[in-house]
């Protein structure tokens, strides 16, 4: 199973095949990811401990356990953890591609935009 370390916290790929692949993210609390948009894959966040803050392009809405968001193709989004324990969700990433480097990301806290 691949492991990713981040500033924010960890993924864990669970399943990776041609056209989906699941993880599953942990955020650490007061952590958000980049705003950030993929070309060519859809996500489907299901939380599954914690507290979430997720923004699909203007939209800004709180997550509980239980509750998911689906997120297209092309959208600017974002997840943040608000709380003071860990955010758990499930991530399937749909699309022709599910490779790391299909990011773009508009604002990051950690410096890892293009500039």
């Amino acid at each position: 199973m691949e492991i990713g370390h981040r500033p924010w916290g960890q993924y864990e790929v669970l399943l990776d095949a041609d056209t989906y692949k699941v993880k599953r993210i942990t955020v650490l609390p007061g952590q958000r990811l980049s705003l950030q948009m993929h070309h060519r894959r859809a996500e489907h966040w299901a939380i599954v401990a914690g507290a979430a803050e997720v923004t699909v392009n203007e939209t800004v809405t709180q997550l509980a356990v239980g509750e998911h968001v689906y997120i297209p193709v092309e959208a600017k989004h974002r997840i943040a953890n608000p709380g003071s324990e860990p955010l758990v969700f499930i991530e399937v990433q749909t699309g022709s591609y599910t490779g790391e480097d299909d990011i773009v990301r508009f604002s990051d806290d950690y410096g890892r935009t293009a500039s």
